[in-house]
């Protein structure tokens, strides 16, 4: 019997945001059954706690229902906020494959109210597929240059030059699914914030309501083509189309080229509990 929590992250609003399932005591749990469990519950992300191997508070494996991912940004929230109810400490440092994750907890009494991750700060370049990718989506004239930015999973950015433009696509997932290891970030001005959608069949995930590994480099994409300064924090919506609207905010510091850090941040609410019978 394994137990595990279900946290929607992005959001304080139960049934909004992006479910995220924690299994909190993985020790028992192999790697076949971990990919098996995430494909059986078939939510975007399912993660799995277990005993830190280096200099950390706690060790996470993410799966979706098709592939282990090294980082993503949802599921480490999520899971930070199921593991810090059970501490005293406002710290929470999380291995994850692609490195150290620290979270910093906001507290209201004993309540986090709000979790901020330093992610892993990505690599980019052009992507070498632009027109397969515009011809999939739709999107004949990106607003600003189609790049691809990793930093666990690789997430490619198309600007739209308006949020109907964004609320328009209707990707060709079947034609998505032909471009492998990549998500679809498409994203447009919506004056107080940013809107943002994410499609990947690739990575098992048609449309995803919030992608915090995403969020991160959506502002160093903002910041490198003059749409955003350095050390301003950054509101980024996600999940509209899909009815789950998810709230994220992204900070990143640096110089020219050379990013510092990037920190990601927003609430999450433990909406159930539950027992796998294996």
């Amino acid at each position: 019997m394994y137990r595990y929590t279900v946290a929607d992250v992005f959001t304080s609003t139960p049934l909004q945001g992006n479910p995220v399932a924690v299994f909190t005591d993985a020790s028992e749990i192999s790697e076949q059954r971990m990919q098996r469990i995430a494909r059986e519950l078939n939510l975007s992300e399912t993660t799995f706690v277990l005993p830190p191997r280096g200099d950390a508070d706690v060790r996470v494996r993410i799966f979706t229902p098709v592939n282990e991912l090294p980082f993503a940004g949802h599921p480490t929230l999520g899971t930070a906020f199921v593991l810090g109810a059970e501490m005293k400490g406002n710290i929470l440092r999380m291995e994850t494959a692609a490195g150290l994750i620290p979270f910093a907890f906001e507290r209201n009494g004993d309540r986090i109210v709000r979790a901020t991750m330093r992610q892993p700060i990505p690599t980019w370049k052009q992507y070498e597929k632009q027109m397969i990718l515009m011809s999939a989506l739709g999107v004949e004239s990106p607003s600003l240059p189609v790049v691809a930015y990793r930093n666990g999973p690789r997430h490619v950015y198309v600007g739209l030059g308006s949020v109907t433009e964004l609320e328009a696509v209707q990707p060709d997932l079947r034609a998505l699914a032909t471009l492998p290891d990549m998500a679809a970030i498409c994203f447009a001005d919506a004056d107080t914030h940013w809107r943002m959608r994410m499609f990947s069949p690739a990575y098992g995930v048609a449309e995803d309501a919030a992608t915090g590994s995403a969020a991160g480099p959506l502002a160093i994409h903002l910041i490198r083509h003059g749409r955003l300064c350095y050390g301003e924090r950054v509101e980024i919506r996600q999940g509209v189309e899909m009815g789950r609207l998810s709230t994220m905010y992204a900070t990143v510091h640096g110089d020219g080229d050379t990013v510092s850090s990037v920190e990601v941040s927003g609430a999450a609410v433990v909406i159930a509990r539950g027992e796998l019978l294996l």
